[in-house]
């Protein structure tokens, strides 16, 4: 499949480049897989649009500080983004005009400690920090790692506003942006509608947002991240599909977690910790996944690969275009869809 039938126009003024004024107050576009139709909501109306005994899976992962500012001999400053710890104090990094970051180039940290660039794996630089990096010092020095598309430094309503309410386990690079939209109160509406909640964790990493580069969808390459499902979610799983009661994954991780772990001889997830580079497009026939709540993501990614795997790419084109009209906001801090 070529890559540009997942590619459309988004105008600027449609990148949300800040929060909704109050959580929960997003619009909602529901998305027929069938392609019977579209319709448009809000994201309060959602407990209106699931049935009752329907399975909401959440990602529960929290978003690390992980954007620093570095200096490099000469004063020039970089931002790293850290990804993904790799043994003691060395990380996996990205950083822009990475060009210039060469294996024994030193960076000078905000802290006056340093690190130095001791591997190259495009587009990642592997950083060894001369002090172990942990939750307390990237709570000081560390920024929250907005999107580069929104073209500014984070603010302090980031620090609130780029973290769902029930965040947990830290570990990811960027948001499960579908879940930004969730409130308490949508949550306890959902469940006096009778809607069963299960949580699972992906830490999300850069690779969910690279844009495909190749010219052919299924040669693009996904890069890995980590997962945890708990007994008592693969449990509630197994018994939602036996009963048949629809899943619902909040996020494309969502989706990427449940169909990575399920075990088709079982017949249901297998519990525990695992890593994904699972790259799903069309064609994919997909095993747990019945309906899905996401953003409205960037033309030719990963994201929209999977979405239009979903609900059909034609039907994904459409809907989009739909939303371009209709004036939605795009990507992390913009409205989102239902998929069903």
């Amino acid at each position: 499949m070529k890559t540009s039938r997942l590619s459309f126009e988004v105008p600027t003024e449609l990148i949300a480049r800040y929060p909704p004024a109050r959580r929960g107050q997003s619009r909602l576009l529901v998305i027929a897989r069938d392609g019977s139709g579209l319709s448009d909501h809000s994201v309060g109306d959602l407990p209106d649009l699931v049935a009752p005994g329907t399975l909401i899976v959440l990602n529960n992962t929290r978003v690390r500080n992980a954007r620093i500012y570095a200096t490099r001999g000469g004063g020039a400053t970089h931002q790293v983004l850290l990804t993904d710890r790799l043994s003691g104090r060395r990380w996996r990094t990205i950083a822009d005009r990475a060009r210039k970051l060469r294996v024994g180039v030193r960076l000078q940290l905000p802290d006056g400690s340093g690190a130095e660039v001791v591997a190259i794996d495009e587009p990642y630089r592997e950083l060894c920090f001369d002090r172990a990096i942990d939750a307390a010092w990237l709570e000081r020095y560390g920024h929250v790692p907005l999107p580069p598309y929104l073209h500014r430094d984070d603010r302090e309503v980031d620090r609130l506003r780029y973290q769902t309410v029930f965040a947990k386990i830290p570990g990811s690079a960027a948001a499960p942006t579908a879940s930004l939209h969730v409130t308490p109160e949508l949550l306890r509406r959902l469940v006096a509608r009778g809607v069963q909640l299960a949580e699972v964790t992906l830490h999300v990493g850069i690779g969910t947002f690279l844009p495909i580069r190749t010219d052919r969808v299924e040669d693009h390459a996904m890069h890995a991240e980590r997962y945890y499902i708990s007994p008592l979610t693969a449990d509630a799983l197994a018994r939602a599909k036996r009963s048949g009661r629809p899943v619902l994954a909040v996020g494309t991780t969502v989706v990427r977690t449940l169909e990575s772990a399920w075990n088709a001889r079982r017949n249901a997830p297998i519990a525990g910790h695992g890593a994904t580079d699972l790259f799903i497009y069309p064609g994919y026939t997909f095993r747990v996944v019945d309906q899905i709540v996401t953003n409205l993501h960037t033309p030719a990614s990963s994201l929209v690969a999977m979405i239009a795997a979903f609900a059909g790419t034609e039907t994904l084109i459409a809907a989009y275009r739909h939303a371009v009209a209709e004036r939605y906001r795009f990507f992390s801090y913009g409205d989102a869809s239902l998929l069903r």
